[in-house]
């Protein structure tokens, strides 16, 4: 008698299991996220090829040969921003997940990296299951692409990908866009589901392991601007990339959560257009063209993205509030840490926010994770309260700590020359730690506590203060 296969129920948000159905996930809390699935186990014709060498014997680390001449064959993508985001290229064999929202820019990317290789003398497969080949044609003639002697298939199926990965001559580089249309003919599961996601990225990356070939997938992304589908997924690759952007601006911006190969604190900027994506060198200009200079609630921060110093403009807005809770709105930027900062200049400077409204944005559609942002977001927000524009031509950066005191910011002198670079005359900079560059004509102005920056700009300071 036929053994019955066993019926699971699996969250598609976070990958928790249940033997029954249930409206809401034990695991993350979502709502109506629970689908039946098959509880098999992934055949061998799904798992993919065996990596070479991989007998179950032990070997020593320095006897290991070609490691050498691996970390040094990196492949130039032809975009030096995706090149810097990456640690310096591909790396043959490296398993790369590229997320972001729909329309953000994902298929143009890697659509020009496949161009841009196959340029290069390199054998590049691309395999689209969201789109015909005719349509991926079309995109590439709007970008200029057509002639590109890159090898595009229409094709969802894991098993038909492996083959054609198998057959003729071995590739450089394999895309796959997107690996939520795969599915694998000995999994009774939907495309899309957990099971079929984590068999085919399991499946593609042991391939490329094993044959030392470049692989890209595009990873579909939630609500929450997460990739959609397990957590197994992204510990599965090397690499993750996120495409962040705000749909009202062109910038672009590439930035790294894992890089086994490079740091994860560089970002790529690109900007946005009718010919596909353009680098930006120097993304200091761009963040500050359109800013106007003499508004109050206005300040720039000198921050740093691994290691590029990018100078943006720190935008807050203060007004009564019409409510008996005053609200408190951020965009690209922590709301938590602008909460600690009015709390600070409230207990330490006496001067409260409790019934105004408080607005903080940082322009450009840039998120920044530097905490040494707070000194230019306090400064933009006693600006605003006070009516009083800022010195136009003056950069501020530092942390502030809950006493009310600027801690030093790392990255100093590269931040005061980017600075310098664009025309700036003054730095506002924590009263701690030495700069040791002597030639940069800029005015320093220390400040070792909040309160320095409340007298610099005319305020009266409270009892409360120090």
């Amino acid at each position: 008698m036929a053994k019955t296969a066993k019926s699971i129920f699996v969250c598609q948000s976070c990958g928790a299991e249940a033997p029954r159905w249930t409206g809401k996930c034990a695991g993350c809390g979502e709502w109506n996220t629970m689908t039946e699935e098959t509880a098999v186990a992934a055949p061998a014709s799904v798992i993919g090829l065996a990596p070479r060498g991989s007998q179950g014997r032990a070997v020593e680390l320095e006897d290991l040969e070609g490691s050498a001449e691996l970390a040094t064959a990196r492949m130039s993508t032809g975009i030096a921003e995706l090149d810097r985001v990456m640690g310096g290229g591909l790396v043959p064999g490296a398993a790369i997940l590229i997320g972001g929202e729909p329309g953000i820019g994902k298929s143009t990317l890697l659509l020009q990296v496949a161009a841009a290789l196959s340029g290069a003398g390199r054998r590049v497969l691309y395999f689209t299951g969201e789109e015909s080949t005719a349509q991926v044609r079309l995109r590439a003639q709007r970008l200029g692409l057509a002639k590109s002697a890159v090898s595009i298939a229409a094709e969802t199926s894991l098993t038909n990908i492996l083959a054609t990965a198998g057959t003729g001559v071995r590739p450089d580089l394999i895309i796959v866009d997107s690996v939520q249309t795969l599915w694998a003919d000995d999994l009774d599961a939907a495309p899309g589901t957990l099971s079929q996601v984590r068999a085919a990225t399991q499946s593609l990356v042991r391939l490329a392991k094993s044959q030392d070939i470049a692989l890209m997938l595009v990873g579909h992304v939630t609500k929450d601007g997460q990739i959609a589908g397990p957590k197994v997924v992204e510990h599965m690759v090397d690499t993750v990339l996120y495409f962040e952007g705000d749909r009202g601006h062109p910038f672009r911006v590439l930035r790294a959560t894992k890089n086994r190969f490079g740091a994860t604190d560089e970002i790529g900027v690109f900007d946005m257009g009718a010919e596909g994506l353009r680098e930006i060198a120097n993304p200091s200009e761009v963040f500050l063209g359109d800013r106007a200079s003499a508004t109050p609630g206005s300040a720039v921060f000198a921050g740093m993205e691994g290691t590029r110093p990018i100078l943006v403009e720190i935008q807050a807005l203060v007004v009564p509030s019409a409510f008996g809770t005053p609200r408190r709105s951020v965009v690209g930027w922590d709301g938590n840490r602008l909460s600690m900062i009015l709390a600070v200049l409230d207990a330490r400077c006496g001067i409260g926010f409790g019934q105004q409204d408080v607005y903080l944005n940082v322009a450009g559609g840039l998120k920044i994770v530097d905490p040494a942002m707070d000194l230019a977001a306090a400064a933009a927000l006693l600006s605003s309260v006070s009516n009083t524009a800022l010195h136009g031509h003056a950069v501020y950066f530092g942390e502030i700590s809950l006493s009310g005191a600027i801690r030093a910011a790392s990255h100093v002198v590269p931040r005061l020359r980017e600075a310098s670079k664009l025309g700036f005359k003054q730095a506002i900079v924590p009263g701690s730690g030495d700069i040791k560059e002597r030639s940069l004509k800029l005015e320093l102005l220390r400040v070792a506590h909040v309160g320095d920056l409340v007298g610099s700009l005319g305020l009266q300071r409270d009892r409360k203060g120090p």
